[in-house]
């Protein structure tokens, strides 16, 4: 279905055209028209089927047909989002989608000024995208009132529960009018997130798309069983050497469960001549920002991160999306590897299992209702895992992270035996600090 046949505006249509947008996807076509018309909506859909514009677009429109201007510390529409990351990608879109209608957009979030989002928010803005943390932040601090908003959208929403988002996402609708849309859109529907739609929608129509737990239909899936010390010669071989149908491993995203091991895996791929970047909450903001730009951007084709960039991170042409470790939870193995095979694309998703997380690939297939294809490892593994065996440092990555700033290992060798008469060395101590 075409956009101009789902009621949009000329400059909304302008600003898709600029886009080479043409050919509305499926919650695009379903969801534009009801909300259109002001009605509260949930929406269910996959990753990277263009849920932001199935919402930013039509509210656009509705914005624009009020002719209302917003108020000083005010915001006509807040888009809440579960990480910085995500937040800044929809205020991008916004910016796009609005660019004719001439709207305000602006973002907070955690990892950048306070100042500047009060300066940001001073005379008002027309669409707000925000963290929850940092917006009661700004709330309480009195730079930020929510009474004059007239669309919120609450985009990922299961993942801002996981993330421990719930008191805040009460505490912020406490402040909002009674009478305004809300929007909820999410990747998968757990009964909480149906909870949460039934106390703050108002008679919704539902919108879904594809089933809660579907994979993307063109993401070939395979799985590799290796243990976990062998995990990062496996990895070495396959960016090298190419993996998959199309061979080529073009641009890659490696999820790791941990920041730590993330740290680990760049380091080690370093080592072995390969670059890579890594993204992951240790990380300060402009460091998150400047790894997911050289990625984008094709300048680092290898980014490790953990689940904090599983969905919601529209990055295109990643060809291979690499489970290092299994998530623990099976719904984040359907958003990892949604960010491949994203805009039509075909992708190719490959999962690193070890003896200890086969129970969490079972409860993976389950969800999913699909099995990846087992997969041998590759010529040369065993040469090249003992090379890497060998070239490990006998100090852990973790244990030199962790270990307190001016702190030197203690030396190797044998202390020499005190004198059997001399008394104990706490005594010894106190005499010399008595002296």
């Amino acid at each position: 279905m075409s956009f101009e046949t789902l009621g949009l505006s000329q400059p909304v249509l302008q600003a898709l055209a600029l886009k080479e947008y043409s050919v509305a996807t499926p919650i695009q076509a379903r969801a534009i028209p009801i909300l259109l018309q002001g009605r509260d909506l949930l929406g269910i859909a996959q990753t990277g089927t263009g849920k932001t514009a199935a919402f930013m677009l039509p509210s656009i429109d509705r914005l624009t047909a009020s002719k209302k201007r917003p108020l000083p510390r005010n915001c006509r529409m807040l888009v809440l989002a579960p990480t910085r990351e995500l937040a800044s990608q929809i205020a991008d879109s916004a910016r796009e989608y609005a660019r004719f209608a001439r709207m305000s957009v602006a973002t907070v979030f955690g990892g950048t000024s306070l100042g500047k989002n009060r300066r940001d928010l001073d005379r008002g803005v027309d669409i707000l995208v925000a963290t929850p943390g940092r917006l009661i932040d700004l709330i309480e601090q009195g730079a930020l009132d929510l009474r004059s908003v007239e669309i919120l959208v609450l985009d990922e929403a299961d993942q801002m529960l996981d993330l421990g988002f719930i008191h805040a996402l009460k505490q912020i609708v406490r402040l909002l009018p009674a009478k305004r849309q809300t929007l909820f859109f999410s990747a998968t529907m757990p009964k909480t997130i149906r909870e949460l739609a039934d106390r703050f929608l108002t008679d919704p129509v539902e919108v879904a798309v594809t089933p809660a737990a579907s994979t993307v239909e063109r993401v070939d899936q395979y799985v590799s069983f290796v243990t976990q010390p062998e995990k990062p010669a496996l990895l070495t071989i396959m960016l090298r050497v190419g993996f998959g149908p199309k061979g080529s491993m073009d641009r890659v995203l490696v999820f790791s469960r941990t920041k730590h091991g993330a740290d680990r895996i760049v380091r080690q791929l370093g080592q072995a001549g390969i670059a890579a970047g890594a993204i992951h909450g240790n990380k300060s903001q402009p460091q998150r920002e400047r790894a997911l730009a050289d990625f984008k951007a094709g300048k680092v084709p290898i980014l490790v991160a953990t689940d904090i960039a599983a969905r919601g991170i529209d990055v295109t042409g990643v060809s291979h999306v690499v489970n290092f470790d299994l998530p623990n939870v099976a719904e984040q193995y359907v958003h990892r590897i949604g960010r491949t095979a994203r805009a039509g694309a075909a992708g190719v998703a490959i999962a690193f299992c070890a003896d200890d997380e086969r129970p969490y690939l079972r409860d993976i297939e389950k969800l999913t209702k699909q099995k990846p294809i087992p997969v041998p490892l590759p010529e040369g593994f065993i040469a090249e895992a003992a090379r890497l065996k060998a070239a490990r440092p006998a100090e852990t990555v973790r244990e030199r992270e962790e270990r307190p700033r001016g702190h030197r290992p203690a030396p190797r060798h044998r202390a020499r035996p005190s004198h059997p008469h001399s008394p104990p060395r706490s005594q010894r101590a106190k005499r010399r600090a008595s002296r």
